[in-house]
């Protein structure tokens, strides 16, 4: 996504207002996150002919429009918003790949991860990426890419899941299906060896 489609306000109120703030805009929602356009329209005080343009310049698509209502694929607050993991996890495909996936994250992060795995934390599921070169599933300017096992997850009881745009989905990552560590900035590059020993890699 260029960055004026990811910092535009129009972008911003309808990604808060998707993922987070449905409730507080006493907006309806049904569990798998599907609102209304003629209530989404109403909220931003913008026309359809807007609410295309955004969703038509979103490179991530982040959301997904059918008929007459819309949703945000996924990154959804678990708090103050009607979704369940249950739902949204029947509205996306099962993820079929079998080779790694990645999280990207901080420096600072590690210890944590370490020792609890990685979590959701305020929203529904974790999310992944299907490789290092993916424009979906993984945030901007992280310091490491964390691979992650499918097979491992599996094992551990934890379905892997696609969203519509791409992103792969979890509810957590424990820290032993953890199988590599990609250093991405000078930073941890230069830590690289601790932060394996650190994730016993």
């Amino acid at each position: 996504m260029n960055r004026r489609d990811r910092t535009s306000p129009s972008n911003t109120r309808i990604s808060w207002l998707l993922r987070h703030g449905a409730r507080e805009a006493r907006l309806s929602m049904d569990e798998a996150g599907w609102a209304p356009i003629g209530e989404v329209l109403r909220a931003l005080r913008i026309d359809r002919e807007a609410l295309d343009g955004i969703v038509s310049q979103n490179n991530k698509a982040r959301f997904d429009v059918e008929g007459d209502r819309i949703r945000a694929s996924q990154g959804h607050s678990l708090d103050g918003m009607p979704v369940t993991r249950e739902a949204l996890e029947a509205s996306w495909a099962i993820y079929k790949g079998e080779d790694r996936i990645w999280h990207g994250t901080h420096v600072e992060a590690i210890e944590g991860i370490a020792r609890e795995g990685i979590h959701s934390g305020q929203r529904t599921h974790v999310h992944l990426a299907r490789g290092l070169d993916s424009t979906v599933g993984k945030r901007h300017n992280v310091h490491v890419m964390l691979a992650v096992s499918v097979e491992r997850l599996r094992k551990a009881g934890l379905e892997v899941y696609e969203s519509p745009n791409g992103v792969i989905l979890t509810r957590s990552v424990p820290a032993d299906c953890i199988v590599h560590l990609r250093a991405i900035s000078q930073r941890a590059q230069a830590q690289q060896r601790a932060l394996q020993a650190t994730l016993n890699l």
